[in-house]
């Protein structure tokens, strides 16, 4: 009998859970870790920051959907994780033993690193569901006290994507409104050109995000640091160009990302970020039981910036990691070699409010197989219907490929191995 133990139970560690569930017979244990009773389908935190979502459309009660498919969970974070004796350590004490590990924790917000970035000083955030609740508070406060908004990614950030959507979606419900004259909008980010998103750009990307902010007279700067963060002003420093002091009544800034304590503090599991160092397996080179999956991995950047940005790992991607892990798991137990490989391709569906544009790289990283990205109604109507069936797999226990079932032949793309 083998102990598996997932720690997190997101968009990486529940899939991984059922998927494990259903490849191994009932004489093995399967437990899940997580510092949240609740499972939220983060891609919505946008819609529920600008009220077109609430915290119960996205958020569901993880233990009866687990144990109803005979998986133990543990609403307790993590906080120690002992690769010599193979235990984790919960907040409350708990050892819970494994044979197999899967971290699938998802990032620590590193909203340090700049003074008074983030919701605690005088920025908000759209990474949490705490956050997005948060963001619509202020917004409404927004909407009665007009002024500029600031959207955008501090340097290091290596989830863009969401900063793309939201000033896209702020300024669609702004201009639902027939007000948006009275917000201007400044998308700020460390990117070296619009539309590169940590991976060099994705087919068209960075003309057809250029062409829509400058549609919706939404300005931007590229090689932008992020000095530090006052009361209505934010201290940026562009390349070439210097300091600045741009005026703000509003302003969403994603962070930069680090690795969770307890992962980071495991002596050789991870990079100097705390992001877990995986193989072609997805399984730590150091620790052989160890597997990782979805933001909390180390990967590196795909190429040299003036500024640093990270790479991002995407719902389809993570889906790769997830299968290959717990394929290769299945194979030890049984005695096999490991084989399985995640793909790494991606495909991103960015949400614009009453449009979107759906990015296709295949694998994510150059060079590709395919490369491209398109504008369309359809975008958003996709990530509206995806949204709806994440969540009633997830509530069903259901380990089926999710973006591949979907979005591949929605889009129809033949997969490339």
């Amino acid at each position: 009998m083998a102990k598996i133990v997932i720690i997190g139970a997101s968009t990486g560690g529940l899939p991984a859970a059922y998927e494990i569930r259903g490849l191994l017979d009932s004489t093995h244990d399967v437990t899940v870790i997580s510092n949240t009773e609740t499972f939220t389908f983060v891609p919505s935190n946008p819609w529920v920051a600008v009220g077109w979502r609430t915290r119960k459309d996205i958020t569901f009660p993880l233990r009866p959907c687990l144990e109803k498919k005979g998986i133990r969970f543990i609403a307790e974070a993590a906080v120690k994780i002992d690769p010599v004796k193979n235990e984790v350590t919960t907040v409350a004490g708990n050892v819970i033993p494994y044979d197999y590990l899967i971290i699938a924790t998802g990032p620590k917000l590193a909203f340090e690193e700049i003074e008074d970035l983030g919701p605690e000083g005088n920025t908000i955030s759209i990474c949490t569901v705490d956050h997005a609740e948060r963001a619509y508070e202020e917004y409404k406060r927004l909407l009665e006290e007009p002024g500029p908004v600031i959207i955008g990614a501090a340097q290091g950030a290596s989830c863009f994507g969401p900063a793309y959507e939201f000033s896209f979606i702020i300024d669609s419900d702004l201009r639902n409104r027939r007000i948006k004259k009275k917000f201007p909008i400044t998308f700020v980010t460390p990117e070296p050109y619009i539309g590169h998103m940590g991976v060099a750009g994705v087919g068209d990307s960075k003309g057809l995000l250029e062409h829509e902010f400058r549609e919706r007279d939404i300005r931007w700067h590229t090689n932008t640091k992020i000095k530090k963060v006052e009361q209505g002003k934010m201290i940026i420093e562009v390349l070439n160009e210097g300091e600045k002091e741009i005026p703000f009544k509003y302003s969403m800034i994603i962070p930069a990302f680090k690795g969770v304590d307890a992962v980071a503090q495991v002596e050789g599991l991870c990079n100097p970020r705390g992001f877990v160092i995986v193989d072609s397996f997805q399984r730590s080179p150091k620790y052989q039981n160890i597997y990782a999956v979805g933001v909390c991995i180390a990967i590196a950047p795909v190429e040299a910036t003036p500024l640093p940005t990270g790479v991002p790992k995407t719902g389809y991607m993570i889906e790769s990691m997830v299968s290959a892990a717990v394929h290769n798991i299945k194979a030890s137990i049984k005695g096999e070699a490991v084989s399985s490989k995640p793909t790494w391709n991606a495909i991103c569906l960015a949400d614009m409010g009453d449009t979107g544009i759906a990015f296709v790289a295949m694998p994510q990283n150059p060079p590709r197989d395919v490369t491209w990205a398109k504008k369309g109604k359809w975008v958003h109507l996709a990530k509206v219907g995806f949204e709806k069936y994440f969540i009633h797999k997830m509530k069903k226990g259901d380990s089926e490929p999710f973006y591949e079932k979907m979005i591949l032949r929605a889009l129809n793309i033949k997969k490339i191995e």
